[in-house]
Order: C-alpha cells, then structure tokens, then sequence
C-alpha cells in the first residue's frame, strides 16, 4: 500500500516523468490510501536556490480506498516568466501531529520520511527544443585516429615524432606515475586515410556515425593540445584525407563528427608559440602579441592558467571577444567545420566551457545545420551539474543536444561485476525522468572511452588499484578473466545498444581489445586477429538497431530489476521489444505476452520464455497485441 503519483499534461499520463517543456498545465494527482492516516497534503516546490513556496491541492473525492487530491502547475509562470528553469519539490503531510516527507532515491520512485531528504528534481526547458532525429537509431564509432589503421597513402613523419613500426606488439609510451610529464610524441601511423580504407568494416557494423578523436595539427598524439584549428594533422593525412574522408562517408550514409577543444590549446601552437615553431607572434613570445589576450597571465610569460595545472596546455579566455568570435563567430572555427561537411562536434571539458560561449555555439552550428549534434563531455546528471559553483544550464534548449552518458557507463559495470542491478535501475530511471525526452533519445551511451580502461578489462580484469604504471602496461588478462569479460561484454553490450539513447563504440571494443588507464587503453587495432565472436554479435546488434524502429526513439519502460534479472522495453506505434538480461546463476523465466518471437535465435513462444544465467533475451512482441 502506497501514495501514488499520477501526473498528467495535455491529456498525457507523464507519470515517471520530471522534465517538461515550460508552457501548459501538469496537473498531480495525488492518490493517497486512507489507511495511512496522511492528512493536510501540499506540495513544496523552490526554484534552485531560492526560497520554498508551498502549494495546496483541490481534493476531488474518496473512491472507497484513496482520497484523491489534485495539484495544478501552470509550467509557464513556474519560472517567474523564464522560460527554462530548474526546481526541486517535494510533498509533506501530517500524521499523529507530526510531518511526513517524500523522499526520492531515482527521481520517481519514493519512501515516507519523518525529516526532509532528497526531493524530486523537475526541469523546464525552453518549448521548441529538440534534438537531431537522424541520430536517434544511429550507432556511433568512436576513433582515435593514430590507433585505428595505417591507410595506403602514406603520410609525413614529423622530425621529433617518433614511429613505432611495431603495429601489432608494440605498446603505447608511459610515464613512470600517473601525471608525471610524458612527451605522447610516439606513433604508431594511423591516419584518416586508414579509417577510409577501413569503411566497408564501420558499414558491416551498421555505423552511422563516426565520432574522431581531435584531428587538428598538434604535437601529440591525442592532439588534445591543439596547435592550429584551421589545418588537419598532417600526419593523419591532412586536408586532402579530411575531404576525401567525408565525402567517402556521404555516400554510405555515415555522419561524421569532430573533438572540440575549446578550453585549452598547446603551448606548443599558432596561437601560444612558447617554442617559436609557427610563423605567428604567440602569445607567449609578446605582450602585443594579437592572441595576448586569449589567455589568462599571471606573470608575463612564465606564469598563465593552464588546464588542471598542465603548463603545456594553456588556458584560453574564451570570455574576450577575440578569442570567443575566432570559435563561434558567425565565420568562426564551430560553424566552418559544419559547412565543410561534418554532422556535430563532441565538446571536450564542457565545464569548463561558459554559458554565453555554449549559447552563441548552438546559435551558430544550428544556423550552418539544424541536424548538427552538439554533445557534451559532463561526467554526471547533466540536469543539475554544478561547475565552478554555478548551476549549468546545458539540458534547457538554449545549449547541448546531448552528453556522453558516464552515469549509465558506471552503472553497467557495477551490475555486470556485482550481479546487483538496483544501481542500474535507479541510474535508468534517473535520468529518463532528469532530462528532457529529446535528449535521451539521443544520449551518447558509452562503455569506454580515451580516458577510461578498456571495457573488456573493466568487466573481468585484475583490480588496477595500488598497481603502478610499469604493472599495469605489463598485466594481461588470462584465458579464463577473457572468458567471463567476453561473456559479459556481450551483456553490457546488449544494454549499452537497446537502451534510450545511441551507443558509442570505442575502437576495438568490438574485437576484444584489453588495457587499463590512459595511456593503456589506446592500443592499436588487432587487424586480423579480432575475437570472432565478440565481432558478430556486435554486427548483430548492429543491425537490429537499424532494422527496428523502436530503437530510435521508442518508448521506455524497466519491467524488472530483482535477483539479477533486469528487464525492460522499447516501443513505438510499429512494434514493442522486450530486453532481459540475467545475471543470477539460474534460469530465469519471464512472461514475455500472449505470442513472441527472439530476435536473436529466432525462437517462437507464448507466455513465458527462459533465459540462462549470464544470458539475454531481445523479444518482439507480437504485433496483435500492440
């Protein structure tokens, strides 16, 4: 016996639901058993950081087991005539002359309380707000390009670069701790001319988008300290491969998209110029240098803000007209790469980006392409972020279309190591309830990226903690820690491509690739020498996201999160599709409806279907009952 909450807008029930557009009514019903003696019911509600309001509800009746009591909130004027806003509310009664609190652990589901605690979030976003549809069912790969192929064409080595021949066993350079200074000049000679060579491949895994890591000239590797915005890295083939790159994509239908490092560039650039390598006046080598004011001095030269304290990666005072028009200037680096033909940017450390540089980015890219995605790198709930002490805005309408999905990454691995899946349900439904629909139909639903381990390692591998840097480029999984990542990758993989949102593969994940921590995670691909079937089953899931529309943005619903078992579906108006995945160490069975059928075996039933400890079932509904 419990309160329920039924919420209502414009006829739809939005019951597990806390984020609308700011226009209209949402009404609350509030259906409260008489037997918990719960009288004197008001909602509270504040506008983030200020003052409580409370509101009192219309009671509508007793229906013989619940008194019912409505709460009408006119989203409009919630915001003080804002659009845009976030709140947090919760409900209070009184009991035997005491209050009584809600207290949300997910931002739906909810216990009673005898002190205040965690309230529900609701956020607004401006109407109007949406999202690109043709990202919806795409699948996302992720490169980073010195470590994906070496193309056909060759490219230049640059003379304090050093090549590593060595494709197949070599292993990327380290520094003896983490943070101590490493030059990341070694390579191993991939380029965007072997990513071209390596199309028909991305195609044969349903690819849709390709997400580079960043491509602009820069003395690294990672060429996260960018030297030159307006020329791509010679050694990854230059202007020529970038052209030819996306014209090869256009003709298959693959999107790509580019790394913005708008926060910081190298110290070692056009625009800093500390070692005298360009033919600029940096800022480093002059007061009256024209990019003087792009960064932020303490004491000329030798003292300036750089990235967590990096020297050699410069900060850039994105606040002076400068240096904010040279990237979103209506000319400006951000709509100039969209007009040459990429689909979106992925925004490196969008915290540490302002909000007026966010706003005039959306501004600019959506006016060069309205179906351009704007992706943010932002670790937790991008709905109620906090940077530097300020709330972000990013979710509102007005700044990123989507975020890289770190929370649900983290909860995956938790269940798939723990068997536990309540941090899994509690992430999901989270963040389906935080963000407006239209970003998480777009959410970027990673399991690894540059700066994590590796996926294959994270599952199964030896505990990296207390491990030293010469330990872990040495430590292999055995035969057995492969056996079990494999077999619960596929698993997390299976959620990581049905879930709300698109899944972004890190290169090799799909072949079976292993390594810790940045820089062991960046191992070249094993061409030739993938895991065979780790490979197909993700073409499999490939191509049931292409073929089933449920997956681009379809309805979504948890059905089960006990014993290991989690359960949920995705449906539109054409079909409805069951996901369960079992971690218990028995079978489980799970009713599935009057007639299905398995996506992946092709199994036919009705009623209940089993599904086998460490197994998964993808199940179509038959379409009768829809």
């Amino acid at each position: 016996m419990r309160i329920q909450i039924v919420k209502t807008l414009d006829g739809r029930d939005l019951s597990d639901i806390n984020a609308f557009p700011a226009k209209d009514t949402l009404e609350i019903t509030l259906q409260i058993p008489r037997e918990l003696q719960l009288v004197s019911p008001r909602m509270v509600i504040a506008p983030d950081g200020e003052r409580d309001r409370e509101l009192f509800p219309e009671y509508k009746g007793f229906d013989g087991e619940n008194d019912e009591f409505l709460f009408s909130l006119d989203l409009g004027k919630l915001g003080e005539g804002q659009y845009g806003g976030l709140f947090y509310y919760e409900f209070r009664f009184e009991r035997n002359y005491k209050t009584v609190y809600t207290a949300s652990v997910n931002n739906v589901d909810f216990t009673l309380a005898e002190r205040p605690s965690r309230r529900f979030l609701l956020l607004l976003w401006e109407p109007g707000f949406e999202t690109p549809r043709t990202f919806y069912g795409t699948t996302m790969y992720h490169i980073f390009v010195d470590r994906f192929a070496k193309g056909e064409i060759p490219t230049p080595v640059r003379e304090d670069a050093r090549l590593d021949p060595d494709w197949e066993n070599g292993r990327p350079e380290y520094a003896p701790y983490p943070g101590a200074p490493l030059k990341n000049n070694q390579f191993f000679g991939g380029s965007l001319w072997g990513i071209i060579d390596k199309l028909d491949y991305l195609c044969s895994l349903s690819v849709g988008c390709i997400y580079l890591s960043p491509i602009f000239k820069a003395h690294s590797n990672h060429k996260y300290d960018t030297g030159d915005y307006d020329v791509i890295d010679e050694m990854f083939g230059g202007r020529a491969a970038f052209d030819t790159l996306l014209a090869e994509c256009k003709e298959r239908g693959i999107r790509v998209i580019l790394d913005g490092v708008f926060n910081h560039t190298g110290d070692d650039s056009r625009y800093f110029n500390r070692y005298g390598h360009y033919d600029s006046v940096g800022a480093y080598q002059s007061e009256h240098s024209p990019y003087h004011d792009w960064y932020h001095f303490i004491r000329f030269p030798s003292q300036y803000e750089s990235w967590w304290g990096i020297p050699i990666l410069p900060k850039l005072n994105i606040r002076g007209r400068d240096c904010r028009d040279f990237f979103v200037g209506q000319r400006g680096v951000c709509a100039r790469y969209i007009e040459a033909g990429t689909s979106g940017w992925r925004l490196d450390v969008a915290d540490e980006l302002t909000d007026d540089f966010l706003d005039r980015l959306r501004e600019v890219v959506k006016a060069a392409d309205p179906d351009a995605l704007i992706v943010g790198e932002v670790w937790e709930n991008a709905a109620e972020k906090v940077s530097y002490g300020a709330r972000r805005r990013y979710l509102r309408g007005r700044q990123l279309d989507s975020v890289m999905n770190y929370p649900l990454k983290n909860a995956i691995v938790g269940y798939l190591r723990s068997g536990d899946c309540t941090m899994l349900y509690n992430t999901v439904t989270e963040i389906y309830s935080s963000y407006p629909r239209a970003v998480c139909d777009c959410l970027m639903n990673i399991l690894g990226t540059h700066d994590t381990e590796r996926i294959l390692t994270a599952l199964a591998g030896r505990d990296p903690e207390g491990l030293s840097n010469d330990e872990l480029a040495n430590t292999r999984m055995s035969e057995e820690e492969r056996s079990v990542g494999i077999a619960k990758l596929k698993l997390a993989s299976v959620l990581q491509y049905t879930l709300y949102g698109f899944p972004s593969v890190f290169y090799g994940d799909e072949a079976g690739i292993e390594g810790y921590r940045d820089p062991f995670c960046r191992m070249p691909f094993p061409w030739g020498r993938e895991d065979a079937g780790l490979l197909e089953h993700y073409r499999a899931l490939g191509k049931l996201r292409r073929e089933h529309s449920a997956f681009a943005g379809g309805d979504f619903k948890v059905t089960a999160h006990d014993c290991g078992l989690f359960a949920f579906t995705r449906s539109d108006e054409n079909e409805t599709i069951h996901i369960a995945v079992n971690l218990a160490s028995f079978p489980i069975r799970f009713d599935f409806g009057e007639s299905w059928e398995d996506l992946i075996s092709g199994e036919t039933g009705s009623g209940e279907g089993e599904i086998q400890p460490c197994g998964f079932r993808m199940i179509q509904a038959n379409q009768k009952g829809l």
